[in-house]
């Protein structure tokens, strides 16, 4: 446990190696807010108006809502894994006397340590700036499955990051656009730029077959009371069984994978 605790402290000091690739990010989300924002208070400024079951307390809170989620899951040091991988230096992992996946776990629990931190120093800000009305969820059962909601969501990413890095054991040259091709699809279809719930229904269905509304649409729901107790102890369960299910889909490509690993770039 201790040597875990070393990687988040040398990794936590890392991030401030960075500077610019840190900044960057946080700026980008906050603009994404500016704009995300500006739309749905436009939407909204008839006072009492209510569309698609959010009245403006609540869709600005999802907006706010979605730089803290952002920065809890989707800041991530395991979008490193494919370079590694690419450039040959998985080799030097597997020496080590750590667990490959808990290292790279580890150190994205350091990365969104300090997200988080500057996401409330930025909600602080803009909410100064804005002054917007939130809505503030006082049920404490709802609350904590909001928090259970959020874990599983950290871990699904977690896993569905390094399955899609994985591919770089076959595939060398590729690995950042396979990244990046998650990362668009997990904002998109996450519910990082707009609540899902104002697509039709026929739009809708399909994507909730998938894992991505699992990372922030749905604990955002959740918070925002939007779910029964029923439709909430489904949600953590589709979230539970999609962490199951690509726990054993990761190991068998990790394990398949490093039967062809070349070790390019060595």
């Amino acid at each position: 446990m201790n040597k875990y605790l070393q990687v988040f402290k040398i990794s936590f000091a890392q991030e401030f190696a960075y500077k610019v690739n840190f900044i960057m990010w946080r700026v980008r989300n906050v603009i994404q807010i500016f704009l995300i924002f500006y739309l749905w208070d436009t939407i909204f400024s008839e006072q009492g108006r209510v569309l698609f079951g959010y009245d403006r307390s609540k869709i600005l809170t999802y907006v706010f809502a979605i730089l803290i989620m952002k920065a809890i899951v989707f800041s991530s040091r395991s979008i490193d894994v494919s370079g590694e991988i690419s450039q040959g230096n998985l080799s030097n992992y597997l020496l080590k006397p750590l667990s490959f996946f808990r290292y790279w776990f580890t150190r994205d629990i350091a990365s969104k340590f300090l997200n988080i931190a500057f996401s409330f120093l930025e909600i602080t800000l803009l909410y100064f700036l804005f002054r917007p009305p939130f809505f503030l969820q006082a049920n404490p059962l709802v609350i904590l499955t909001f928090f259970v909601s959020v874990i599983l969501a950290i871990v699904l990413y977690f896993l569905l990051i390094n399955i899609f890095a994985m591919m770089t054991l076959w595939y060398p040259d590729q690995g950042w656009g396979v990244s990046f091709l998650l990362f668009i699809f997990s904002d998109f279809l996450g519910g990082g730029i707009f609540p899902l719930d104002v697509l039709p229904e026929y739009i809708q269905s399909p994507i909730y077959l998938t894992p991505f509304p699992y990372l922030i649409f749905m604990p955002i729901q959740i918070y925002l009371g939007k779910l029964g107790t029923p439709e909430i102890i489904r949600t953590l369960g589709i979230s539970a069984l999609w962490c199951l299910f690509f726990v054993g889909l990761l190991r068998y490509i990790w394990n398949t994978g490093l039967k062809v690993y070349k070790a390019e770039g060595r």
